[in-house]
């Protein structure tokens, strides 16, 4: 089976000489190809299928695709994304036409990171698919729904590749020490820190042991234990991509923590993104848009402290400022909790857009010239601190074409409680205003589009 990028004339690295030769080697996403599930299925059909395999990094996309390729018995052509373009897509093609017209085997085409692809490099394939000229293997670790235009989506079938858990980085631990690393041992510490750093990712395991067994050769050493490791090893941070998917998953997940009130699992998610590599200033951001729209009045300090936070990291960098970071989020997940403020912004936003562009009453108008005075600018104002309780019961500050919309709807909790009592004791004076002042206009519900 062929490969356009193989390399050729090198020593394979661990990670390519274990790659497994049968399906039932595979290590992880018994999902997909355990008894029963749809690629084993498809095996046992003999009738392969354009598809896109969507997962983290080393978890197996394109060792699935190449043993597809061996299970229905056809031409396997590998191109790259980052390499590759519509010149090479067409060669591919060229060569997957010329076996099938002289041994009549199917080409399973397999490319790799296909969300580097653009829409004219995509839509390339969609004559030879629909053919069958090639059956397509898309390998992408970004959503296809975002990175894989329409077209293509639709002929292909989606699999989700998951990274591999604890106990399958075990078992893939085991199979490379007796089968690569000869008499080298591991202490028990030390084959858990490894599992842990790989963070899911198989041939990230493997690249490392493959690290660790030139580092004990050198040293003469027959064990491999936690303080050889922390010695050998370059800072090994988790699996994070700033880019893509896990990055977006994240940030949901800390959002919607704080969100829900679990300082615990907000500090968590804090500490997973800060391990994996994200800009600490970047957290900070986010930081103090969720005090605006998941506490807002409820608790202003909230705000003031999550500002605070971002400004003293900023000061005093990492790792001491982000020790603020943790207590700014510990602080938000444990406040009371109101969107009222991001629900009127955005029900303010929406009704001037609908609304269009009234003009200022003339009582609320500037009048710094005479000329301005003599036509009514600024008439009949009322200052409201010259009225009782400093508020000017029964005015008016809408324009005079618009009924009085109600944005704001304070919750009931925290301080947001008492805002709340006070904007209801001051409509009961404007209602009390009522007989001897213009009576104020009826309130509506800016969602209310009739």
């Amino acid at each position: 089976m062929a490969d356009l990028f193989a390399a050729t004339g090198s020593v394979a690295p661990l990670a390519e000489s274990m790659r497994p030769q049968r399906l039932d080697d595979v290590v992880g996403q018994t999902h997909l190809i355990g008894p029963g599930r749809p690629l084993r299925l498809a095996v046992e059909s003999g009738k392969p299928h354009s598809m896109i395999l969507w997962g983290p990094p080393g978890v197996g996309k394109t060792t699935l695709a190449r043993l597809l390729a061996q299970a229905f018995d056809a031409e396997f052509l590998a191109l790259s994304a980052v390499f590759a373009g519509v010149k090479e897509i067409r060669e591919a093609v060229g060569r997957a036409q010329e076996t099938l017209d002289r041994t009549g085997r199917r080409t399973i085409l397999f490319v790799d990171e296909v969300h580097r692809f653009n829409k004219a490099q995509q839509d390339a394939f969609l004559p030879f698919v629909e053919q069958g000229v090639v059956t397509f293997i898309g390998a992408t670790t970004e959503n296809p729904s975002f990175e894989v235009n329409s077209a293509l989506l639709s002929r292909a079938a989606v699999y989700v590749l998951n990274s591999l858990t604890i106990e399958e980085l075990k078992q893939l631990f085991e199979r490379a020490r007796s089968q690569a690393l000869g008499d080298l041992a591991f202490t028990e510490g030390a084959r858990d820190m490894v599992v842990g750093v790989c963070d899911g990712d198989a041939r990230r395991m493997l690249n490392i042991l493959e690290t660790i067994r030139a580092a004990a050769e050198a040293a003469h050493l027959e064990t491999v234990d936690e303080a050889f490791l922390q010695a050998t090893l370059a800072q090994n941070l988790r699996r994070f991509d700033k880019g893509g998917e896990a990055f977006y998953d994240q940030i949901s997940a800390l959002h919607k923590s704080v969100r829900g009130s679990n300082p615990d699992a907000a500090l968590y998610w804090l500490c997973r993104m800060l391990d994996g590599g994200v800009d600490p200033l970047y957290l900070g951001r986010r930081i103090v848009r969720m005090a605006s729209e998941d506490i807002g009045n409820a608790d202003p300090r909230a705000l003031r402290l999550a500002l605070d936070a971002a400004e003293t990291y900023e000061r005093l960098g990492s790792p001491e400022g982000e020790l603020t970071l943790a207590q700014a989020v510990i602080y938000l997940a444990c406040a009371p909790k109101s969107n009222a403020v991001y629900v009127a912004y955005n029900a303010a936003r929406e009704f001037v857009k609908r609304e269009g562009s009234h003009p200022v009453p003339l009582h609320l108008r500037n009048a710094p010239t005479k000329l301005m005075k003599n036509l009514g600018y600024g008439h009949a104002y009322r200052y409201a601190h010259d009225e009782p309780e400093a508020y000017a019961a029964g005015e008016t500050y809408f324009p005079d074409e618009i009924d009085a919309p109600s944005f704001y709807r304070p919750t009931p909790r925290g301080l947001e409680g008492r805002i709340g009592e006070k904007l209801a004791h001051l409509r009961e004076l404007d209602e009390a205003a009522a007989p001897t002042n213009p009576a104020p206009r009826k309130r509506r519900d800016p969602n209310n589009r009739t």
